[in-house]
């Protein structure tokens, strides 16, 4: 009877646009790979055939196991991130995998499903109020665990995928401030990048005087504005510091290539310079299935995983481009409106976890490779090759549609 109500409930729309989007993902592998010798395709066609038992499993489990189990899944997640600094495999400086054979996990790829159970547990406890500063403190310590096992690995592209779950807890609650917060640190750290430091400060005194002057005469706190511009001030002058200092010469050039600042197109900005062209060339309808010249030539190194955008817009051009953005946005969507009508909490925000992290994937994903986000290695969901991130994101995905799926037996 369980098997019978999960077919009959199931989201088939979402289901659609799932394997819509891994076959169009493996036909843009297919094409990107098509002359490698390290028969990257077929890899990929297996890996999408273990995902069929793996979908069957988590449908199977009872819905209740993963809201039972959050603490407990999320727990082993955190030690297996753990482990890769006795056990992992290096690739390309970064120790983020487990080597069995020939064959490598990656766990950072699953952490984002044990977390998102990890933080819908914990926010559908009945006394959870997050205007209070200890329970605030409590959920971002479960957002940050696992990205302080992340980020040393190093692996800054997975890491940023959790500054998703601000958002999260923006909607269950947590006080506005902190999303603001978050978005002036980012502007004053690239506009310190830009322009010089006194100049930022300047900028910050001029919208505070606005602020002070504009506010009602309850809220004009000499004080409290001289805080924040000496916070202000201090961030500003440290950034310099932290970027030649904390962040490894890559990450500079990444940076000063995306700002202006400096012109690499034969190094760093190797890869964003070919993405841009690649998918330029494709004009509107694209130069045809198997037929990019930018492709088959092998100019965008990392096509298959990272850049497979690229291919999208050679071969398939804007209108190809545009039908790949609305799968993912309607995706987006109805994930987005399947959680707003679930009937506890737990699923609920789960599903807003779910929309997130796909969201934020394919957002970075697509601004690294048209120039406007610097290049960290985040791939995009059920495109890239990858049996970590395929498997990730499907399980991410349906364990979502197994709660939803079984809504109509919860009260």
């Amino acid at each position: 009877m369980k098997n019978q109500s999960v077919k009959n409930n199931i989201d088939w729309i979402s289901v659609f646009i799932y394997i819509s989007l891994v076959i169009l993902g493996w036909l843009n592998i297919y094409s990107s790979s098509l002359l490698s010798t390290e028969g990257t395709y077929q890899k990929q066609l297996i890996f999408i055939g273990c995902t069929i038992p793996l979908i069957f499993v988590v449908l199977f489990v009872d819905g209740k196991f993963y809201e039972k189990y959050a603490t407990i899944i999320f727990g082993v997640s955190l030690l297996s991130l753990a482990g890769l600094f006795l056990f992992g495999k290096t690739i390309a400086g970064q120790r983020c995998w487990y080597a069995i054979g020939s064959f490598t996990l990656q766990p950072s790829e699953f952490a984002k499903a044990a977390t998102s159970l990890a933080l819908a547990k914990y926010l559908s406890d009945t006394q959870i109020n997050l205007k209070d500063t200890n329970r605030q403190l409590q959920a971002l310590a479960i957002v940050f665990s696992p990205v302080l096992l992340i980020l040393p690995q190093p692996d800054p592209g997975s890491a940023l995928i959790y500054s998703i779950f601000i958002i999260v807890l923006y909607r269950e609650g947590l006080p506005s401030w902190y999303v603001w917060t978050g978005f002036i640190t980012i502007l004053l750290f690239v506009l310190t990048l830009v322009l010089e430091p006194y100049v930022v400060i300047l900028i910050a005194l001029g919208i505070l005087t606005i602020i002070h002057f504009k506010g009602r005469v309850v809220d004009r706190n000499i004080i409290l504005s001289g805080i924040l511009l000496a916070v202000i001030s201090a961030f500003v002058f440290s950034v310099d510091y932290v970027f030649d200092n904390v962040f490894k010469q890559h990450h500079r050039d990444r940076f000063n290539i995306l700002l202006g600042k400096s012109v690499d197109m034969k190094g760093i900005g190797y890869n964003t310079n070919q993405s841009e062209i690649a998918i330029g060339s494709g004009g509107w309808i694209g130069k045809g299935f198997l037929e990019g010249t930018q492709t088959k030539g092998g100019f965008v190194p990392e096509q298959h995983t990272d850049y497979i955008f690229t291919t999208v817009g050679e071969e398939w051009g804007f209108a190809g481009s545009l039908v790949v953005i609305l799968l993912f946005a309607g995706l987006f969507l109805r994930v987005i409106y399947l959680a707003e009508r679930q009937k506890t909490k737990f699923s609920r925000v789960y599903g807003y976890c779910v929309a997130g992290i796909l969201f934020i994937h394919f957002f970075v994903n697509i601004a690294m490779v048209i120039g406007i986000f610097p290049t960290i290695g985040v791939p995009l969901p059920f495109f890239s090759y990858g049996g970590s991130g395929l498997w990730g994101f499907t399980i991410l995905l349906f364990i979502f549609l197994k709660m939803d799926a079984n809504k109509v037996n919860e009260w």
